[in-house]
């Protein structure tokens, strides 16, 4: 009996000691529940996230590198490495300055001296490394607005100092190497990953990668998931960094890798990522090789088959053209068909017979369809104007004085020795005939002038005095205007005129007689252009414009005539609106030419000297000029787009 109720004496007992020692364990949780919340003050809404660890000196350690480096986005990034792990920096905001206190760090004197940085382009300005008391303080001058923050793993302490948003990173701007690197520093921060997550600040010495992972998922509202190989510590001092990127700092600085699905992030090493990814790859890829095969047939429209069937097969990684392996299977990607895929072009029907699997296929289907479609055409017109003005003068005169006096001693004035001659040995007795000045007009002109002519004839004396003049004018414009329509980015040419033929004469073996020959040379307007439809709705032309002349046939004797030829060639290329004319090229040619001939001092005589002197000018000019305006008629309908597999 007495044992029994010693039995039961017992629960009521140790029921009792359980109250007791809750009791205390609730009076010690809401005791330093009060303290923390007396030493925190609560957090508003809208201020970060802040979670602290104070950082504890661990055994001294000394400094073996101080490195600088200019980060993707423009940021500086200051890495200290120390000869072992325990390492204990304290960093700090000083106005514009940041400084890193070590306590537990010595520095050697080799490393104690300061880093002129600003070439990086970056906030930093400069590095100063020197020791404090019995540790090291780093200060790091910047320049311009900036944000901080800090991270350790292993032996290895970052400082990032990095260009608040909207701000440029700085760099000299004295020396030519500082304006390159803020040109750098401005692409790079254009292209730089943008955060929008919740601003948190964190300053962690030493705790394990996990439980920060667990304070970002918090923070961010999100599920985290962490594989089980990841482990080790980090070191921390983030102030206002939004959490996603404080969340690719962490993953950065322990070789950790994120991949999302929805709401749920999984983080793992990147190597065990990569290898879960490539797993999944190939057994997709198993089982796509255990597919089975089907057949289709695509009729094309608009293409020619053997055309798609050539830049199909031709391309890197094909299909039915690499050889199987690891090699097919990593190049199945790449290619239009799968390793087991065939194609068949029928260019009789222009048809393309594709047998794969079902996949492929309607992939196959999608790029078709955007190839096989109608091409826009393009109306070229052009137009070739040669337009000359022509004008030429000619003035002259022909005087002519003639007389005899016979007696003892006869006197003969006439034009030429040989009348004087015929006089004075007594043949006919006449005046002599010829004129002393013989300078009528012509020359520029090719017309009979006109001419007016005074003679006083006496007993023994003649006078012949004849003026004449000519002018002429001239003026034409030939017009050629070539047309025609081709395809998009398809050549296209017209011709008009003729081949002149003309004579060639070549020598039968040595001594042997020569054997003419006809050959024939064209004389033509052409017209040869490549048009190139922009996505602006602008067409690009690549042209060749000629326009063939013959001027006239030059006599070679016995052997017939050949032709000279006016060649007027243009070879360009020029952008053009839709339906704008556009002038590709013009050659303006003007002569003016002028002479005089002329009886020495006779011909400057006032008034009379224009009878001893003959007078022309002429004034030629000639323009070409070529017109082109392309048009663009719209026969395809717009390309499909294509969806992602």
């Amino acid at each position: 009996m007495t044992a029994s109720n010693a039995y039961r004496l017992r629960p009521s007992r140790r029921l009792t000691s359980l109250r007791a020692c809750s009791l205390g364990l609730a009076i010690g949780l809401l005791a330093a529940a009060s303290t923390a919340g007396a030493a925190t003050p609560p957090a508003t809404p809208s201020a970060p996230a802040t979670v602290a660890a104070k950082p504890q000196a661990g055994a001294p350690v000394a400094i073996t590198n101080i490195d600088f480096r200019r980060g993707e986005d423009g940021a500086g990034r200051l890495i200290v490495r120390f000869d072992g792990t325990g390492a204990a920096p304290d960093l700090r905001n000083l106005g514009s300055s940041v400084v890193v206190d070590v306590g537990n760090a010595d520095i050697p004197s080799t490393l104690q001296r300061s880093l002129n940085v600003a070439d990086f382009a970056t906030p930093v300005q400069r590095v100063d490394a020197r020791p404090s008391g019995k540790g090291t303080q780093l200060v790091l001058n910047t320049s311009g607005a900036f944000e901080s923050m800090a991270y350790q793993t292993g032996n290895e302490y970052v400082v990032e100092i990095s260009p608040r948003s909207g701000q440029a990173a700085m760099g000299a701007s004295g020396n030519a190497a500082g304006a390159v690197a803020s040109a750098a520093a401005k692409v790079a921060s254009t292209s730089a990953k943008s955060y929008g997550g919740r601003p948190v600040t964190f300053n962690f010495q030493d705790v394990p990668v996990r439980t920060v992972l667990q304070l970002i998922a918090e923070e961010s509202n999100l599920n985290i998931v962490a594989s089980d190989t990841v482990q080790g510590n980090v070191t921390l001092r983030l102030i206002n960094v939004p959490w996603d990127q404080a969340l690719d700092i962490v993953l950065r600085a322990k070789g950790l890798d994120k991949r999302r699905e929805g709401g749920v992030v999984w983080v793992a090493p990147q190597p065990e990522l990569a290898k879960f990814e490539q797993d999944k790859e190939d057994a997709r890829i198993a089982i796509e090789n255990r597919e089975d095969l089907t057949t289709d047939y695509i009729q094309i429209n608009y293409h020619n088959a053997g055309a798609i069937f050539k830049a199909l097969t031709e391309a890197k990684g094909i299909g039915n053209s690499g050889s199987g392996g690891g090699g097919g299977m990593n190049q199945q990607e790449n290619s239009f068909l799968s390793p087991r895929g065939r194609i068949v072009a029928d260019e009789r029907t222009n048809t393309l017979m594709i047998s794969d699997i079902p996949k492929k296929i309607a992939q196959m289907r999608e790029l078709i369809a955007v190839i096989d479609r109608p091409v826009d055409q393009v109306l070229i017109e052009g137009r070739i104007v040669i337009a000359t003005d022509s004008f030429a003068r000619d003035l002259g005169a022909r005087f002519g004085v003639s007389g005899i006096r016979t007696g003892d001693r006869t006197q003969v004035i006439g034009g030429n020795i040989g009348d004087n001659d015929d006089v004075i040995n007594g043949r006919p007795r006449e005046l002599p005939s010829g004129l002393n000045i013989n300078l009528p007009a012509g020359g520029f002109t090719t017309g009979t002038p006109g001419a007016i002519a005074y003679t006083l004839l006496g007993a023994n004396f003649q006078l012949d005095v004849e003026l004449s003049a000519l002018q002429e004018e001239g003026r034409g414009e030939v017009i050629s205007n070539p047309r025609l329509v081709t395809t998009n980015q398809r050549e296209a040419v017209i011709k008009q005129g003729r081949e002149v033929g003309y004579l060639t004469v070549t020598a039968q073996g040595t001594g042997g007689a020569a054997l003419p020959t006809v050959q024939f040379k064209e004389a033509l307007l052409e017209l040869k252009v490549v048009p190139t439809i922009t996505s602006d709705n602008r067409v690009f032309l690549s042209l060749n414009v000629k326009k063939d002349e013959v001027l006239r046939f030059i006599d070679l004797g016995d052997f017939g005539q050949v032709p000279e030829l006016a060649r007027r060639e243009i070879n360009t290329a020029v952008l053009v609106e839709d339906g704008q004319t556009v002038v590709i090229g013009g050659v303006y040619e003007f002569t003016d030419r002028s002479s005089v001939s002329k009886v020495p001092y006779l011909g400057d005589i006032p008034f009379l000297g224009n009878l001893f002197k003959k007078k022309g000018r002429s004034k030629e000019k000639a323009e070409l000029l070529i017109f082109v305006t392309p048009k663009v008629l719209r026969v395809a309908p717009p390309a499909p787009m294509a969806r992602a597999p």
